[in-house]
């Protein structure tokens, strides 16, 4: 338990704060009624577009994370704010929570303590209704294809390589029998609509990206595209409002953008191009997240999203806890810090303004936090405590500063990999670079797919990997900095659409369970008051 909390729950505290109209949260950043769509007076979508201008971008990431919860997103929230109380211009750009996680095991993403998003029930719920269209497009795609091979298949359509999706997790929907054959449903989040969604730059490129979707294989081996249905304009329509990023706020009033929600271990875990650079446009200082741990979400945001959008951060800052070290290391903190130091330099392969935040519980010792302050310091890389949690703008202070010297020195920022390389090479860079592995070993499956891809000439893409959160390995027992072991590639899949390669790793699924004790069991409205998410 957090300090300063009085024991009220996450989603108690949220409603105890005055919600300010959002048309005065949106007249902080210079934007007037005009460029809002509203939706009451809590929320709204903006529909102005991003000019010229380009603050400072600074990505918040994590260490692998564990069943306590690292709290990036309350990092980095209680970040934008300190930044607010600092009479920073800022803006925070983050990712909408998928209902699958609500209802099962996380329980909400939208912060927590006094370092949260509101109206958080809305945010972690139906919100403005982006999850719904991406579902709709999504499956409508899904229905033309269907329409079209019942209705004589003039395309010659011999394989369906395109998914439906839902946004709640159903294993049952993993696979399913759809008129004799096998058929799969995968997350929202990890829909290629999202991801087109997250990556597009405009309408007509989304409708361009939309028309890019490979749907199957023709009787010729050649891919049958979504623009051979004539279906791509009206997916567009469907996701016409969706495009535009969402106006939120903090606890203590400062702007937050919402848009996108792809997961990081099945997805490449972002928010979208669209709300990153509109807020760099509008405030000097942005603050984003990318999922999980660095070597899924932050991986992808520099060589999927900076090089997709033409964008670099100017800081990164890699969130710990005393708890998540010590569960690497098996209940021994300075074993634990094995991990640390992995992502440490997991970063540095792509960055060299870094700084740690150890993100403290109430009951962490101060030795323990010298332990780990002083194994940055040993790394080379700044250290900061945040208590956002417990005291919201106050407890993020330290860090705010820390942060404010890096970004203002030269980021050394570059890529993992080259784009030309080819997709074993890519592949094999990502093993051995970042997950320390010692070599990949490929099914038959995955060597047929990359054969196929070489084959038909297929553009060069960025390759982003679908593995366990929990480890930089492919097996989520492997904790701390596994070494000495070899990655299995179990399968490929282009997201022409997207613009990039999904890789599977694994067991990994994109269609997650619920838990054996499901969060749906603790929502409920009582007097008109939600109450369960967390």
């Amino acid at each position: 338990m957090h300090e300063g909390r009085d024991n009220m729950t996450d989603i108690e505290i949220a409603n105890s704060i005055d919600i300010i109209d959002i048309r005065e949260i949106a007249k902080k950043i210079n934007l007037d009624e005009n460029d809002l769509i509203l939706y009451g007076n809590e929320k709204s979508k903006i529909t102005k577009k991003p000019s010229n201008k380009s603050g400072k971008l600074i990505l918040v990431t994590a260490i692998n994370p564990t069943p306590f919860g690292e709290g990036k997103t309350t990092v980095s929230i209680g970040l934008a704010d300190a930044f607010n109380k600092l009479n920073k211009k800022v803006i925070a750009t983050l990712r909408e929570p998928s209902m699958g996680p609500v209802f099962g095991m996380k329980g909400g993403a939208t912060g927590g303590g006094y370092s949260q998003i509101i109206p958080m029930e809305d945010i972690n719920l139906h919100f403005t209704g982006d999850m719904h269209a991406i579902t709709s497009a999504n499956n409508l795609l899904s229905a033309a294809i269907d329409n079209h091979i019942f209705n004589g298949n003039k395309l010659n359509i011999k394989k369906v390589v395109f998914n439906r999706c839902l946004d709640v997790n159903d294993r049952s929907l993993r696979n399913i029998l759809v008129n004799g054959e096998n058929m799969h449903f995968d997350i929202t989040a990890a829909s290629e609509v999202m991801a087109i969604l997250t990556l597009c730059k405009d309408i007509d490129d989304l409708k361009k990206r939309l028309g890019n979707i490979i749907i199957g294989v023709n009787d010729n081996n050649k891919f049958v595209y979504a623009k051979d249905l004539k279906v791509e304009n009206a997916m567009t329509v469907l996701l016409k409002d969706a495009i535009y990023p969402n106006l939120v706020q903090t606890l203590e009033h400062t702007p937050v953008f919402i848009h996108g929600g792809p997961f990081a271990n099945i997805a490449h875990g972002c928010s979208s191009v669209i709300s990153t650079k509109l807020a760099m446009s509008l405030a000097d200082y942005t603050i984003t997240e990318a999922g999980f741990g660095s070597d899924l979400g932050a991986e992808k945001f520099f060589d999927i999203k900076c090089r997709n959008a033409n964008i670099k951060p100017d800081c990164i800052v890699l969130v710990a806890t005393v708890k998540a070290l010590k569960y690497n290391g098996n209940g021994n903190l300075v074993e634990g810090l094995s991990n640390l130091k992995a992502h440490i330099n997991n970063l540095k392969k792509s960055n060299s303004n870094i700084v740690v935040c150890l993100n403290k519980y109430s009951d962490d010792k101060e030795e323990e936090i010298d332990i780990v302050k002083n194994c940055c310091s040993d790394n080379k890389v700044s250290f900061a405590v945040s208590t956002a949690y417990s005291n919201g703008s106050s407890g993020a202070i330290e860090l705010a500063n820390e942060v404010l010297k890096l970004v203002e020195k030269e980021n050394d920022f570059k890529y993992l990999y080259d784009i030309s390389s080819s997709i074993k090479d890519k592949i094999n860079e990502l093993a051995t670079k970042i997950y320390n592995a010692d070599g990949v070993i490929y099914t038959d499956k995955a060597l047929e797919k990359i054969k196929e891809l070489e084959d038909k000439n297929m553009p060069l893409m960025p390759i982003c990997v679908a593995k366990t959160q929990y480890s930089l390995s492919d097996d989520k027992d492997k904790l701390g900095y596994p070494s000495n072991y070899k990655i299995t590639v179990r399968d490929i899949r282009i997201y022409n659409g997207a613009g990039f390669i999904t890789v599977y790793l694994g067991d990994i699924l994109t269609m997650p369970g619920l838990s054996k004790k499901p969060n749906y069991e603790n929502i409920n409205i009582i007097d008109d008051k939600i109450i369960g998410i967390f």
